[in-house]
């Protein structure tokens, strides 16, 4: 959503006042969004700490497993997506 909404503004504002491209704005907005990531990633794991979902306790040869390996990386790849799929929210109204 960030990076939709910064776009937005610095090629409507930016983009007319300095002359530059659609693509180039995407890509400042894309700055700005990764820094609000970083910025934001410690607040939304205190948040979710508070859940209190409990963590596993794996062992290192267990961790070594593919199957763990891979169960880490497909969580990731679901999380990236729904999250892609929410911050595209705002494409809804502009």
């Amino acid at each position: 959503a960030i990076l939709i909404l910064a776009g937005d503004a610095i090629d409507t504002s930016l983009g007319v006042a300095l002359g530059i491209s659609t693509l180039c704005a995407a890509a400042i907005g894309n700055i700005i969004s990764d820094l609000a990531g970083v910025l934001l990633g410690t607040a939304v794991e205190d948040m979710v700490a508070k859940l209190n979902i409990p963590t596993p306790n794996l062992t290192a040869a267990q961790r070594t497993l593919r199957s763990v390996r891979f169960a880490g990386q497909a969580g990731c790849a679901v999380g990236l997506t729904i999250g892609c799929i929410i911050g595209m929210f705002p494409l809804l109204f502009l």
